[in-house]
C-alpha cells in the first residue's frame, strides 16, 4: 500500500470523553495493523478548560505527533473557534451545529456540521455521547470499520450494562450513516495491514519493563506525569506477585525502595522533578551503601509546581547532581515508548552488576503518549543479571567483607540473613567490613581507598554502555544532535531537510552518564554543521556535552513552552541557523492549549 499518514485531533472540555475517542480510534487503528502515536495537550484542571488530543495514524511506525492536522472533531464551540485555523488545506472539521449559530469561514477544508439533537433523538442521557456520535462521523470519512468500533464500545462500556452499550452503538451508527449521506470521505482511506498491533502508553511500557526485569517491590507517591506507572503496577500486582505501596511522600518512597533492594528484591519507583528533589539525599545513601535501585523521573515543566500537564527536558542537571558528593550512578533517557520497556531491564542489570543507583529520565511526551507495537517483536523475557549477589550459603576464605576492595570496584553483596555474612550497612562512609570511618580518630587513607574503590566501577560501566551512532548520510551538511524522547521528531526533521536538498544526519544520546569522552568525540568528529535540539531554556545537554567532551555545537534549537517539538520546528530552525549569524533558534508554538 502507498504510505498512509493522517492526523485526527479531538478538542473539547475535560469530561467530554476526549480520551475515550482517542483511545478508541487508536484501538481501531491497531486492529487494522496501522501505527499510531497520540499526544494530549491539556490543562491542569479537573473540570473546565480545554483539552486537545492528537492521534497520528501511519502505515509506518511513528513516535511523534507530526506537523499537520487533517481532521478535527470539535466537541464544543471553543474547540471549533480555537483550532479551525490549524486544519490543513484539504482537511475537515466536524462540529455540532446545535451550538454554532454562524458557519465557520474556510473554503479550503470540508465543514462537517451535525445536529446532535436530531441524530440522538434528543434523549437526555445521550447528551453525554456526542463524542461517540462524532467519532462515528470521523470513522466513516477515513474508511474505518463500524463493526470494529462496535466491538470496542462493547469492550469499553460492557461493565456498565447493555443499555449503555446499545445507546452508544446507536449514536455511533447515526454519525457513521450521516457521514455516508452528507460528507465526502477522504481519498486516502484505512487499509488493513498485518499483523494486528497492540496499544500502550509510555508509563505502562516502563512498568511492564519493570515486571519483565523481575521487579518485586514498587513504591510511589502519585505525581503527574508519572502516576501511570503506579496505576499499572497496582492493577497487576497480585497477578505478578509484586508488592506495591503508595506512600505518604517521596522520602518514604525512595527509602522503602532502598530497603527492599537491600533485602534482595529488585525495587523501583517513579516520580517527577519535584518528587525527585525530595529523593535526592536517599539516592546518595543508596550510592554510599552500594544498593542497586532504579528511579524513574518523568519530567514536566519546572521549576516548583511548574507545568504539571506539560512537557520539558529540564531535569538533566538535577539528576546529574542528585545528592551530595561523588558516587557511581547510571543515567539513561529512553528514546521511544517501547524503548522505555527495553530500557528498564537494561538499567536493572547494570545497577545490580555495579551495585549503584540507576536513574531513568522520561518526560510527559513519552510517558503519557500512546503508541502501537507488535507483541511478537517484544522480548518479554529479557536476560536478568543480578551481579555479585550472594543469596545462599557460601564457603568463605576468612571474614566476609561487604565492601571488599577489588580491581573492578565491585564487592560481593550478601542478602541480609545469609549465614556467615553478617555486616554493617550505614550511610556513613566505611571500611571494607562496614566499620564506620567517622567513628575512628583519623583515616584519610581508608577514605581515599574506599572512595577510589567505588569510583572504579565507572570504568566497567563505560565499557558496557554503547556510544551514540550517526544516522543518515556521512557527508551531511547538517548534523542534528538530541537526547531522550526527541529521537523520532529529530529523525523526521532530518529526512525532510535531506529531501529538500540539505543533506542532514543525526546523532542521538540514550545513555547519558557516564560518558565515554573518546568514543563520543569519535562520533561527533563526523558531524557537519552541528545543532543540538532540546526542550529546555538553558541548553542543559549542550552544556553537559561540552563539559564532558569539549564539544561545542555550532547552534542550538531550544523549546521551553511546555509543548513538544513538531518536525517543522526543527526544519525551520536548522535552515535559520545554517544561513544566519545567530547560534540559537526558539520555535514558535502555533497550537496553544
Amino acid at each position: 500500500m502507498a504510505k498512509y499518514d493522517f492526523v485526527i485531533a479531538v478538542g473539547g472540555a475535560p469530561g467530554q470523553g476526549i480520551d475515550t475517542v482517542g483511545k478508541s480510534m487508536s484501538q481501531i487503528c491497531a486492529r487494522h495493523g496501522l501505527h499510531v502515536f497520540t499526544y494530549s495537550a491539556y490543562q491542569s484542571l479537573i473540570r473546565g478548560g480545554h483539552t486537545f488530543l492528537t492521534v497520528r495514524i501511519s502505515s509506518d511506525p511513528v513516535a511523534n505527533h507530526g506537523d499537520k492536522i487533517d481532521m478535527i472533531i470539535a466537541l464544543d464551540r471553543n474547540s471549533l473557534e480555537t483550532h479551525l485555523p490549524h486544519v490543513a488545506p484539504g482537511g475537515a472539521i466536524i462540529y455540532n451545529s446545535d451550538d454554532v449559530k454562524a458557519a465557520p469561514e474556510r473554503d479550503d477544508i470540508q465543514l462537517c456540521p451535525i445536529s446532535y439533537k436530531e441524530l440522538s433523538n434528543g434523549t437526555d442521557r445521550r447528551k453525554l455521547m456526542l463524542n461517540i456520535c462524532m467519532f462515528g462521523v470521523a470513522l466513516k470519512m477515513v474508511g474505518g470499520d463500524l463493526k470494529v468500533l462496535e466491538d470496542i464500545i462493547n469492550l469499553t462500556f460492557g461493565r456498565k450494562g447493555q443499555a449503555l452499550v446499545d445507546a452508544n452503538i446507536d449514536v455511533a451508527r447515526a454519525g457513521y450513516n450521516h457521514a455516508a449521506e452528507h460528507f465526502t470521505a477522504f481519498e486516502a482511506q484505512f487499509e488493513k495491514q498485518e499483523p494486528a498491533l497492540a496499544f500502550v502508553d509510555g508509563n505502562s511500557a516502563m512498568a511492564m519493563g519493570g515486571a519483565a526485569a523481575g521487579v518485586k517491590f514498587y513504591a510511589a507517591y502519585p505525581m503527574s506525569p508519572s502516576t501511570g506507572v503506579l496505576h499499572w503496577m497496582a492493577n497487576n500486582a497480585r497477578d505478578l506477585n509484586i508488592m506495591v505501596r503508595q506512600c505518604e511522600d517521596e522520602i518514604s518512597v525512595v527509602n522503602m525502595v532502598i530497603g527492599a533492594a537491600h533485602a534482595g528484591a529488585r525495587a523501583m519507583c517513579a516520580t517527577s522533578g519535584g518528587g525527585f528533589a525530595l529523593m535526592s539525599e536517599a539516592i546518595g545513601s543508596a550510592g554510599m551503601m552500594e544498593i542497586p535501585i532504579v528511579v524513574i523521573n518523568v519530567q514536566r515543566g519546572g521549576p516548583s509546581t511548574g507545568l504539571p500537564t506539560k512537557t520539558e527536558q529540564g531535569d538533566l542537571w538535577q539528576i546529574l547532581g542528585a545528592s551530595q558528593g561523588d558516587f557511581p550512578k547510571i543515567i539513561v533517557a529512553p528514546t521511544s515508548i517501547m524503548d522505555g520497556f527495553d530500557t528498564i531491564p537494561e538499567i536493572f542489570n547494570l545497577a545490580d552488576k555495579f551495585q549503584c543507583p540507576g536513574m531513568v529520565l522520561s518526560d510527559l511526551t513519552l510517558s503519557m503518549g500512546f503508541t502501537t507495537f507488535d507483541p511478537d517483536s517484544i522480548n518479554w523475557h529479557p536476560e536478568i543479571d543480578r551481579g555479585a549477589l550472594i543469596s545462599g550459603p557460601v564457603q568463605l576464605d576468612g571474614e566476609y567483607l561487604r565492601y571488599q576492595i577489588t580491581d573492578s570496584g565491585i564487592s560481593p553483596r550478601a542478602i541480609p540473613g545469609t549465614p556467615g555474612h553478617v555486616h554493617v550497612v550505614a550511610t556513613d562512609d566505611h571500611d571494607e567490613d562496614g566499620t564506620l570511618i567517622s567513628d575512628e580518630f583519623t583515616n584519610p587513607h581508608k577514605r581515599r581507598d574506599i572512595m577510589e574503590k567505588r569510583q572504579r566501577k565507572m570504568e566497567g560501566i563505560l565499557e558496557l554502555l554503547p556510544p551514540p551512532t550517526l544516522e543518515g548520510p556521512e557527508d551531511a551538511q547538517i548534523t542534528l544532535i538530541g537526547w531522550g524522547s526527541t529521537l523520532s521528531v529529530i529523525g523526521e526533521a532530518a529526512e525532510q531537510l535531506t529531501e529538500a536538498g540539505i543533506p542532514t544526519n543525526h546523532i542521538h544520546f540514550k545513555w547519558l552518564y557516564p560518558m565515554d569522552e573518546d568514543a563520543i568525540n569519535e562520533v561527533l568528529a563526523k558531524s557537519g554543521h552541528s545543532i543540538i535540539v532540546e526542550c529546555n531554556y538553558t541548553g542543559q545537554f549542550a552544556r553537559f556535552l561540552r563539559g564532558e567532551t569539549g564539544f561545542k555545537a555550532d547552534g542550538q534549537i531550544r523549546k521551553y513552552d511546555g509543548e513538544p517539538f513538531m518536525p517543522h520546528h526543527i526544519v525551520d530552525g536548522a535552515r535559520e541557523l545554517l544561513t544566519s549569524k545567530t547560534d540559537l533558534y526558539v520555535p514558535y508554538q502555533e497550537i496553544v492549549v
